[in-house]
């Protein structure tokens, strides 16, 4: 039971991380101001598969258990909100938008966190480094919101 609790967790996360590639980055990402810590690009297709694995992982451990409704029901609501975080930023090319998409993504993270923890501590465990890569996500966000307000208040139109 478990693996099929794996495969219909895996195949929402899979359909939340296409949007990246129906809405990639672009010149327009490319020519905007970053922070000297901004990860290199490499990494974001490094760092979101790994993060997936363990997000379905959790949510099969918990879907196993007994008093998991909660927590299923958070986990949910924080892919809903993940899903919607490339086509804001990268599609509307919304900063600011996206910014609000982060904040409400990090708090949905940090109760699926807490949620999960106390139906089963490793599946609690195993959406920590996800809350730290939203932390990280959150603070670039906010960094080139800072470093471009030009283009926050006037998002470029698609060529």
């Amino acid at each position: 039971m478990f693996a099929l609790y794996f495969g219909i967790f895996i195949a929402a996360c899979v359909a939340a991380g296409a949007t990246g590639a129906m809405f990639p980055p672009g010149a327009w990402y490319r020519a905007l101001k970053k922070p000297g810590w901004t990860p290199p690009n490499w990494l974001f297709p490094v760092a979101w598969t790994t993060l997936y694995i363990c997000m379905s992982w959790a949510g099969a451990l918990a879907a196993t258990r007994e008093g998991a409704s909660l927590a299923l029901a958070l986990w949910g609501l924080q892919i809903a909100i993940n899903t919607l975080w490339t086509p804001v930023f990268f599609g509307l090319r919304r900063i600011r938008a996206g910014m609000v998409v982060l904040a409400a993504l990090w708090v949905s993270v940090a109760l699926t966190t807490v949620a999960l923890w106390f139906v089963v501590p490793l599946a609690g465990m195993l959406f920590v480094p996800y809350l730290a890569w939203v932390s990280v996500a959150t603070a670039l966000n906010w960094s080139v919101l800072r470093l471009n307000p030009e283009v926050a208040d006037n998002p470029p139109i698609e060529a």
